[in-house]
């Protein structure tokens, strides 16, 4: 952490809103001031000035759905993927991740999924996680969902449930319930998200589940959390009624083929804001580190592809490619994610958060990555690395 000041000159901010141009002071891990003209500043202080030159800056996204330990295992242990790089995130923009359990929540746990949030957290990035993962009973760490919000700092609610899914535990409407109780209860008690974050899949039922809780429980629609809502697009359809409802949903970043059955985040997100709807309940994740299998009839897995933790980044690339208006878009990556996990000080850039930003090159690509007043990434190239990196980041996406 650095104690020197550092005034960001000439930058075009969007906090996620269009600002225009302006100067930026940043404090040890804070943004202290932003204005219009560049601010008188005691000689003695030590202060180090960067010229943006009219680079739009953005706040550091939010990627609410990582496999920070790995993913995958559903082919043999040779399956299983390694843990996502520091790097690997930084360089796709991201500054703060909230860590999920997949299909693995036997070998890999709770326990662990915390332990590599706090390794994050101290090589300077901002890192959470749920507890629990597709099954049910969830994995917890202290033996319960609300017992883990309650008192383990860096769990903000439940999941990735399963649900729609041939790898889930098939979970029943009560067992439904039970954990959505305890999470919103574990929430309200620490000030948390307390929210069910829910792996749909392919299965017909789609969101039938959820459209249920809403209606036979008292549980707040903001509890449930969908994600992988545009991995058909019958199902995206289905989530964007469920918004109407008070749901939050969650577009996934993954590789979409031509004539494919699904709709790539950059579609989606489009679909999603030009039918009208509350534009503060969508959200989009990568997936990072998971495994993203195609099965046969009988359930086995035929391919494997591995979610890259910048795809959230490169979705928002695409985005302003085919011409979307970077404040239209950007609350997605950003604000709204800070707005569901309940994470203060992160989302946007006005003085008093923090110093998580983004320098955008012309074509909307990563230039730049600040993260709690570091720099991590200067010229599209990472400068502060994991402990056990080398020196050239590994690619994430690939084939098994």
């Amino acid at each position: 952490m650095s104690s020197a000041l550092l005034l960001l000159r000439n930058a075009e901010l969007y906090d996620p809103a269009p600002r225009g141009r302006r100067h930026l002071l940043i404090a040890g891990e804070r943004l202290v001031w932003a204005g219009r003209d560049v601010p008188k500043l005691d000689p003695m202080l030590e202060v180090e000035e960067v010229d943006l030159g009219g680079r739009r800056v953005i706040p550091g996204l939010i990627d609410g759905h990582v496999h920070l330990t790995g993913g995958g295992g559903e082919a043999g242990p040779e399956t299983r993927v390694p843990p996502v790089a520091l790097s690997g995130l930084t360089l796709g923009g991201v500054t703060t991740a909230v860590g999920v359990l997949g299909t693995d929540d036997t070998v890999r746990t709770t326990a662990e999924l915390v332990t590599a949030a706090r390794g994050l957290v101290a090589q300077g990035l901002s890192a959470w996680c749920h507890t629990g993962g597709y099954h049910v009973p969830p994995t917890t760490a202290t033996g319960g969902v609300r017992l883990d919000i309650v008192l383990i700092d860096l769990v903000l609610g439940v999941g990735e449930l399963a649900i729609s899914d041939h790898r889930s535990s098939q979970p029943t409407l009560d067992e439904l319930l039970r954990i959505a109780g305890d999470a919103h209860v574990g929430g309200l008690m620490s000030g948390k998200a307390g929210i069910v974050h829910l792996h749909v899949g392919d299965g017909p039922r789609g969101l039938e589940l959820v459209r249920q809780a809403l209606d036979r429980s008292e549980l707040p629609a903001g509890v449930f959390n969908p994600t992988h809502v545009n991995r058909r697009r019958a199902l995206f359809d289905e989530a964007m009624a469920l918004t109407e409802r008070g749901c939050t949903i969650d577009i996934t970043s993954f590789p979409v083929a031509d004539g494919e059955d699904a709709w790539s985040a950059d579609e989606a997100l489009v679909r999603y804001l030009d039918a009208g709807l509350d534009a503060s309940r969508v959200t989009v994740s990568s997936d990072g580190g998971g495994c993203l299998p195609t099965f046969d009839a009988e359930g086995r897995i035929t391919s494997m592809e591995v979610g890259s933790p910048a795809a959230a980044g490169e979705a928002l690339r695409a985005l302003l490619t085919r011409g979307q208006p970077l404040e239209r878009v950007l609350p997605a990556f950003t604000a709204n994610p800070a707005r569901v996990l309940r994470l203060l000080r992160k989302g946007q850039l006005r003085p008093g958060d923090d110093a998580d930003l983004v320098v955008l090159d012309g074509d909307g690509g990563v230039s730049e990555v600040m993260a709690r007043g570091r720099w991590h990434v200067r010229d599209g190239r990472a400068v502060v690395r994991g402990v056990f990196e080398a020196d050239v980041a590994p690619g994430i996406v690939g084939r098994v």
